[in-house]
């Protein structure tokens, strides 16, 4: 493969992009995670999965996944996972003047406030059946007249119990009107802003890259490794899962039933570099544009990384590395978590301004984790011939710290 040729180096094609943002306006919040999963994902993976791979559901959520050799418990095994929900406002109460109080959820409060948002209503005489309210935005001080002067002044910030939702509601009874609507405490709220392509080139920005981008990542490697034949060896699990954002519950259910051999989980990291006010903390710089960041730490398979870096390196795919302390924070725990024994990584692409309506990614970073997922399933595939010898690989080749070998001053001279 040239330099020019590698889709990493290259603007990601319209037609992907179109795709790329179509999984991530999904409107998938916490536990409603099927608008991106069945809605979008499911049609997409059966579009292009081979005959003989199988879709799993599951009775507790909508999280799916796309499996390549249903049934044969006996093969290696593999999954990679991205996760489909997104964090959310939640109504919390009405008060009297038609004012719909919310919950920040994982967000900044500040960072809201002004922004359109879509409230998803339960019908009350259909549970279950959801109404899309659209035209509301989230505030919290009206306007800086009533604001007190330190909050003027910027010494004081805004308390998550100041968010509300503005519907302009005027007129006699303000509350009944909007209970009316039907809007009950719990009903979802969604940031509406869906991705479009940024001013710096093969850059994007939009809400919710958490974590579309891991799900997009986990379906185009699906689709590259089936393009190139399927697996021959060892058994793919492309999973999409849900409830990461309140403790990766999701995806510790797909380990505990399918119980994979290593876990590859796909998901946003920090751009470092450029992240306000952190300069003092000495994080491992990473930046948007430089590639795919591996983590290291935690529960992080150090011969997995080890098969991560060498392929990446072969085909000249950029990476980064990541400093993952003791929890990845990603779905990368999943098997841990679920006291399955697997090998884990946690692979990401750096983003600025995460938890925000203004995520801002680049699609080289994407394309090139898309391509090393791809790349290392493909070689872990080369590795076994279905006797298990991978297993063994993996259960032998723990390294070894005592075996390690002196290391002396290298001259620059």
């Amino acid at each position: 493969m040239t330099e020019t040729a590698k889709p990493w180096t290259q603007p990601m094609p319209e037609a992907q992009f179109a795709r790329m943002r179509e999984i991530l306006a999904a409107p998938s919040p916490v536990g409603l995670e099927g608008a991106m999963t069945y809605g979008v994902l499911k049609p997409y993976l059966e579009s292009f999965a081979p005959q003989g791979w199988h879709i799993h559901q599951f009775l507790g959520h909508a999280g799916i996944v796309l499996d390549t050799h249903p049934g044969q418990d006996e093969m290696f095994t593999a999954m990679v996972v991205g996760h489909a929900d997104k964090i959310r406002l939640q109504v919390r109460s009405i008060g009297e003047d038609g004012k719909v109080w919310v919950d920040s959820d994982s967000f900044l409060p500040g960072t809201l406030i002004g922004h359109e948002v879509v409230l998803f209503s339960e019908d009350p005489e259909s549970p279950g059946q959801y109404r899309r309210l659209e035209g509301g935005t989230v505030e919290a001080l009206g306007a800086i007249h009533f604001a007190e002067e330190a909050v003027r002044r910027g010494d004081k910030g805004v308390k998550k119990e100041q968010l509300y939702l503005e519907l302009q509601i005027h007129g006699e009874e303000k509350k009944k009107q909007v209970e009316a609507l039907g809007i009950r405490p719990g009903d979802p709220i969604l940031l509406d802003r869906p991705i479009r392509r940024g001013f710096s080139p093969d850059t994007f920005y939009g809400a919710y890259l958490d974590n579309g981008l891991g799900c997009f990542v986990t379906a185009e490697a699906a689709r590259l490794v089936a393009e190139a034949g399927g697996p021959r060896n060892i058994r793919l699990l492309f999973a999409m899962a849900s409830y990461e954002e309140i403790g990766r519950f999701g995806s510790r259910v797909f380990a505990g039933e399918l119980e994979p051999d290593a876990l590859i989980a796909v998901d946003v990291n920090q751009d470092y570099a450029a992240a306000p006010g952190v300069s003092d903390k000495r994080f491992q710089p990473l930046a948007m544009g430089e590639g795919f960041t591996f983590s290291c730490g935690a529960i992080a398979s150090e011969q997995l990384n080890a098969v991560i870096q060498r392929v990446a390196g072969e085909q000249g795919i950029p990476f980064q590395r990541d400093v993952a302390g003791r929890d990845t924070g990603t779905d990368g725990m999943a098997g841990v978590l679920a006291s399955v024994d697997c090998a884990a990584a946690s692979i990401g692409m750096p983003i600025r301004n995460m938890h925000t309506i203004s995520e801002a990614g680049h699609t080289g970073d994407v394309l090139a984790a898309t391509h090393a997922v791809a790349a290392t399933l493909q070689d872990l595939d080369g590795r076994d011939d279905g006797t298990g010898r991978l297993r063994e690989a993996l259960r032998d080749g723990h390294p070894r710290l005592d075996q390690a070998e002196g290391l002396s001053h290298q001259c620059s001279r």
